[in-house]
């Protein structure tokens, strides 16, 4: 080959070379969305739920101590005049018990039971809460005849804006 001929095919390639470079672009066009799945998760929120219930409690019985004391000392006085010497203590002591046991006695014989009163008490449990969160879209669309699927964070409504690229084919 002569050098004329191939200086004119280095300046034919090389002029081509910025050609296949161009045709090699990005642009951006519109695609028409057929279907939207919103993706979605459930998340367990446990919350505590605390309920007041009334319950009936029996205050404790008021009972008098005055006849238990005084029934105690006549009892003493009593059994201090029976026997002599260690009998003698004995029998203070066995009248006092006795005489505190029927003073007692005597004196609550006609006590009430303690009134009954409502008395509020708090119930609280830990309850399942599931809440539904959205994640994001399954996006299905028509571009050309072409029917593409893309996961996407958000809806995209009625049209999806989309990057093409261009490019020659090397075979």
């Amino acid at each position: 080959m002569k050098a004329k001929t191939k200086l004119f095919f280095a300046a034919l390639s090389l002029g081509a070379l910025p050609l296949a470079q161009a045709q090699a672009t990005d642009f951006e066009d519109y695609g028409r969305v057929t279907r939207v799945t919103p993706v979605t998760e459930q998340i367990n929120r446990p919350r505590q739920e605390c309920r007041t219930e009334y319950v009936q409690v029996q205050q404790p019985q008021e009972r008098g101590v005055a006849g238990g004391i005084l029934g105690g000392i006549l009892g003493a006085a009593v059994g201090s005049q029976v026997g002599s010497g260690h009998g003698k203590t004995a029998a203070t002591a066995a009248g006092a018990i006795a005489g505190a046991v029927i003073g007692d006695r005597t004196q609550n014989s006609n006590a009430q039971p303690g009134a009954v009163q409502e008395q509020a008490v708090k119930q609280c449990r830990m309850v399942d809460a599931y809440e539904t969160r959205t994640t994001g879209y399954n996006v299905e669309y028509d571009y050309r005849g072409r029917t593409y699927t893309n996961f996407m964070s958000y809806d995209p409504g009625q049209r999806i804006r989309l990057r093409v690229n261009v490019e020659p084919m090397n075979n």
